[in-house]
């Protein structure tokens, strides 16, 4: 059966990649709404794991879903169905905003990586909170950990980006298992200005002040990119001695065309700005796992380049409690949730 369904997807991407990626995203996704009902569908992705208690959240596997997959909750009873020990919704932001000019995803399949410039395209916190609260109601017993990835608007000024991080967190906070702060996006203007420690500082003071005032406790992380330098990847690991949040995911997307090995580089030159996704940054976001772990305790979500088990063991070698998945997915279908969970 697990052969059967493997070469399925694989006959499927063959056809969905004919469509522009965006479209065939949501194509695929809408498809499998319809399957995923399916009970021999929804049982061929069950499967027993060893649990992994994180920051006093139990994950049923440590296979989980990097954010922008399911960037307004669309998704949330798929997901659950392919037994993902945990999802990143989002990125949100408090209001709706349309991203960048299409096209603004793009595949490099030669290097099995991704470019986007998406911008935090969302439908915004309320359209969010609405989704996550029906699918609270409906299961009320899931053992799937749900994070949110919170950002700022791009019309928001960076000094006053932290009201943008207060709204989502408040609105959000009561749906969430963790939240996960996001300054390392490369699509929206600036944004990663907000990676230096004082803007840093900032954010999270203001998000721990109001985690402070609430009776249920939940985990906060950092989402960094991988474009930094070892010095400030090292102010960033400082930073938690002055302020308590719980972690760092590591990586997000990379600006660094020289990570690309295979795609033609008129083709990449023509796709213009953007963050690679895929295999292309395993070893960028390894070597950021590593320097971390060799630096603190602090909880490490590993992301970036996974589209394997043995991809997935070296994050986790590398250091990471958790590790999450994206382009890999795309690439080697809902498969790899199994593979990676029994990691």
């Amino acid at each position: 059966m697990k052969h059967t369904f493997a070469a399925m997807y694989f006959t499927l991407r063959s056809i969905f990649f004919l469509l522009a990626p965006e479209k065939a995203h949501y194509t695929t996704m809408r498809l499998f709404k319809y399957f995923s009902k399916l009970p021999l569908v929804k049982n061929s992705f069950q499967f027993e794991a060893e649990q992994k208690i994180v920051d006093g959240l139990t994950y049923k596997n440590k296979a989980g879903l990097a954010a922008g997959f399911d960037k307004d909750g669309k998704f949330l009873e798929e997901l659950y169905t392919l037994n993902f020990g945990f999802i990143e919704v989002g990125t949100v932001t408090p209001r709706p905003q349309g991203g960048n000019p299409k096209p603004r995803l793009f595949r490099l399949p030669k290097d099995r990586a991704l470019i986007n410039r998406m911008g935090f395209n969302n439908e915004g916190l309320k359209a969010l909170k609405s989704r996550l609260d029906t699918f609270r109601k409906k299961h009320r017993d899931c053992d799937m950990q749900i994070g949110i990835n919170i950002g700022k608007n791009k019309t928001t000024p960076n000094e006053n980006a932290v009201d943008d991080y207060v709204k989502c967190y408040e609105g959000l906070y009561s749906l969430a298992d963790f939240f996960i702060v996001n300054v390392s996006s490369p699509n929206t203007p600036n944004l990663r200005e907000l990676q230096n420690k004082a803007e840093l500082k900032k954010i999270i003071s203001a998000l721990i002040e109001i985690r402070k005032t609430k009776d249920e406790w939940k985990p906060l992380y950092l989402k960094i990119a991988p474009d930094l330098t070892f010095t400030q990847l090292d102010e960033i690991i400082a930073l938690q001695s002055e302020i308590d949040f719980e972690g760092i995911v590591a990586t997000n997307t990379s600006i660094d065309r020289t990570i690309l090995a295979k795609s033609n580089k008129k083709i990449v030159e023509e796709i213009g700005a953007g963050g690679i996704s895929g295999a292309p940054v395993l070893e960028v976001s390894n070597s950021f796992v590593k320097h971390i772990r060799s630096k603190s305790d602090m909880t490490i979500i590993g992301v970036g380049g996974i589209e394997d088990q043995k991809s997935g063991q070296s994050k986790l070698d590398a250091g990471a409690d958790l590790i999450e998945v994206y382009t890999g997915f795309i690439y080697s279908g809902p498969g790899l949730v199994k593979q990676l969970g029994q990691l």
